[in-house]
């Protein structure tokens, strides 16, 4: 093959070409053939020129002699030539056919053909070009940030945490507890005028927007781009991400992060979803969060309780709580008024309230002066205490879930016996302080009321729960002492006596005979009971008075002692233990296996010794205290295990021993309640008088009483009463007792 080179190249230039030519040998590759020229030579072989300095020419190489060094060119694959071809083709083409008009979009500064200031001004073309180019770059840019944002795996914390709500028995709101004020209502329960009035107010195109508001959204980076601060225009949507998304910082990012979680929400979520979400997390005031607190706490009442016109009260404090309660000021009640007034106004507007409706709401809801589920009292505190550590027991809750909120609890607490009982041992405790200063000032008063079947009504568990943890109704920290005499009697008459060791067991009615002298000895079957220092145990009755031989029946009624020490070792103080405990007392607080068991050495709490004699006016059947009688979590009920009655003892037992307690009563009390009236009760002394009982029982509802001294800064052992519990005839357990459960008619 001859190529000519042309003329015009210079004498100093070198050119080699490296030409595929197909192989004639039908081998499939391609031969080269390398052609280098200088000023017009040419040559089949490899021809070096001499250069501009003139160097001498190599001589070629012969044949054969550097094939074995020679570089062998690169074999190209076929498909990849008409491939790069046709790309080159086309982009050429493209590049051809854009040409004219990039010209013409290039921007020509100054214009020619143009005069004046247009000389220096964009073509329509330009204008055009550009603003189409912005519009594809902002859609690209914005359908990049949609992929690139995720909606948050987890939630604001304090978007999920609610609190617990207390309600007495009678399901008036009690107390609640939690960081914060929050409980979720189900959609379907909050009524159509509360959701129409938020609608109305902050997002009336709620069920048919996208989302978010582009032209609230415009307006709000303009407003922060100018004075440094978002305003408005955000959607329900909007407002949902924020509150349980994102923080409440007022910048350009966390809007634009706002709106692409918006809009990808308002594709994952219903609107109806996103709405209940929105009304149970939106924040109200007065420490609320959520439409159900917020009525409770501005009306007292439940969400579906409110009507139109309280609904667009509360849907104006989402403009701003403290701009829009009436109870901070009157400016604020000027604005709330108003804006009260617009909203019932779109509603009709809209179509959501009729105009007759309107015309009747004229006069603006004033709410509540303060909020009532702040009002937890000194004595609630301890009834929250109860009822949540039941709570928690009876409905299997974990502290984590319970601490996490959402939860009604409604409990047995009777608001009316709570304040009487809480007014009568004030009185008490407030009496002492005047009279006996120095020793009130370590008196402790524990008193609870419980129902036959269980069901806890009240209880006093000291002047302030702030002050004092502890409750001393619950507290076991007393002996029982000779209130404790009820549980040996019923023990003796359901399992009988033995005289010898090993022999059958002798009935025992209410007439058996017992020597009711002072300071009878112990004895058993052997002889006489000693105790480890080698004495002879015997006890004492009130005064170390003796009555002789004396009828069971009657010992209680005349609370004789010493009968009741020999009972329990006749009737075995192993029987004694076990009836204590079915009737309701806790076996951590039985005292020892010594005859002292009979004279109450065991420490039940007040709680558990008014249990106790509830047993008895149940005919025998005990059930277990409760305070807890249904739990809720947001609506839903949560099971719950109730205690149920199990017989204890004997009705015909239980009978004969609520007898002698009557009896009792009316010896110590003729004149307190007429002889028709069910009561019965006894008082509780101990041998070292570091405690006094009462403990009775009226129209099936026993109520114990106890008090006594202690000095926590010093020791846990009880210090002697001197006199603060008063006397037999003017005992002050008894006063707090009688006040409690009065009238007793």
């Amino acid at each position: 093959m001859r190529l000519k080179v042309a003329n015009a190249f210079k004498a100093d230039e070198t050119m080699q070409l490296r030409v595929p030519l197909p192989d004639i040998s039908n081998t499939g590759e391609y031969a080269v053939s390398e052609i280098s020229g200088h000023s017009g030579e040419t040559s089949s072989g490899r021809i070096r020129a001499d250069n501009a300095a003139g160097r001498p020419r190599r001589r070629p190489r012969p044949a054969g002699r550097g094939d074995r060094n020679r570089r062998k060119a690169p074999r190209p694959r076929l498909a990849a030539v008409p491939r790069l071809a046709l790309l080159l083709s086309a982009g050429g083409a493209l590049a051809a056919r854009l040409a004219p008009y990039a010209r013409r979009m290039r921007p020509r500064y100054p214009r020619p053909g143009r005069t004046g200031l247009r000389r220096w001004l964009p073509s329509w073309r330009q204008w055009l070009g550009g603003s189409l180019a912005g519009v594809g770059l902002s859609g690209l840019f914005l359908a990049v940030a949609y992929a690139a944002t995720d909606i948050p795996d987890n939630l604001n914390s304090y978007a999920l945490q609610q609190d617990n709500v207390y309600f007495w028995a009678d399901g008036t709101p009690m107390a609640r507890t939690g960081w914060v004020q929050r409980q979720a209502m189900p959609l379907k329960d909050i009524p159509a005028d509360v959701r129409w009035a938020v609608l109305a107010a902050e997002n009336e195109s709620f069920y048919s927007d996208p989302g978010v508001s582009f032209t609230g959204i415009t307006r709000a980076l303009l407003r922060t781009l100018g004075q440094g601060d978002t305003q408005g225009g955000s959607t329900i949507t909007q407002q949902y991400v924020k509150n349980v998304y994102l923080n409440q910082d007022q910048t350009v990012r966390r809007k634009f992060t706002e709106a692409m979680i918006a809009l990808k929400l308002d594709n994952r979520m219903s609107k109806d979803e996103i709405l209940e979400s929105y009304l149970n997390t939106s924040w109200f005031g007065r420490g609320t969060y959520g439409i159900q607190r917020a009525a409770q706490a501005y009306y007292g009442k439940d969400v579906g309780e409110l009507n139109a016109s309280e609904a667009a009260f509360l849907a104006a404090l989402l403009k701003g709580a403290g701009l829009y309660d009436p109870t901070l000021s009157g400016a604020n009640r000027a604005r709330a008024v108003e804006r009260w007034s617009w909203t019932l106004d779109r509603m009709v507007e809209i179509g959501k309230l009729p105009k007759a409706e309107r015309a009747t709401y004229r006069e603006f809801p004033e709410p509540l002066e303060r909020n009532p589920l702040y009002d937890t009292g000194e004595q609630s505190d301890y009834l929250v205490e109860l009822a949540s550590q039941y709570a928690k027991k009876a409905a299997r809750i974990s502290d984590k879930e319970f601490d996490l909120g959402g939860y009604q609890i409604y409990t047995t607490f009777d608001k009316k016996r709570e304040t009487q009982l809480t007014g009568v041992v004030t009185k008490a405790r407030k009496k002492a302080l005047e009279d006996q200063p120095k020793t009130a000032r370590t008196a402790r008063y524990g008193a609870a009321s419980v129902a036959a079947d269980g069901r806890i009504l009240a209880v006093y568990g000291g002047p302030d729960h702030r002050e004092q943890g502890y409750n001393e109704s619950n507290a076991t920290t007393v002996p029982a002492g000779s209130a404790f005499t009820p549980f040996v009697y019923a023990a003796a008459l359901e399992h009988g006596v033995r005289k010898t060791r090993g022999g059958a067991a002798t009935p025992v009615t209410g007439d058996s005979l017992y020597d009711g002298d002072d300071d009878v000895p112990v004895t058993t079957p052997e002889g006489p009971y000693w105790d480890r220092s080698g004495r002879k145990v015997a006890v004492s009755n009130d005064g170390d008075r003796s009555y002789g031989r004396i009828s069971l029946h009657r010992a209680m009624a005349l609370s004789v002692n010493t009968p009741f020490m020999q009972l329990g070792m006749d009737t075995g103080l192993d029987r004694v233990r076990a009836t204590a405990e079915a009737a309701g007392l806790l076996r951590s607080s039985i005292g020892a296996h010594v005859p002292a068991l009979s004279m109450g050495s065991s420490t039940p709490s007040a709680i558990r010794m008014a249990s106790g004699y509830s047993t008895f006016a149940a005919a025998g059947r005990h059930t277990e205290p409760y305070s807890v009688r249904r739990i809720t979590h947001n609506g839903a009920q949560v099971p719950l295990d109730l205690p149920r009655p199990r017989r204890a003892v004997g009705a015909d037992v239980a009978g004969e021993v609520t007898s002698a307690l009557t009896e009792a009563f009316r010896t110590a009390h003729p004149d307190d309640a007429p002889a028709t009236t069910k009561v019965a009760g006894k008082a509780g002394t101990t041998q070292n008088d570091t405690a006094a009982w009462y403990v009775g029982t009226h129209k099936s509802v026993s109520t114990a009483v106890v008090v006594y001294r202690i000095d926590l800064a010093k020791s846990l052992e009880p210090l002697p009463l001197k006199g603060i519990a008063g006397t037999a005839d003017d005992s002050v357990p008894y006063d707090i007792w009688s006040g409690a459960v009065s009238p007793l008619g």
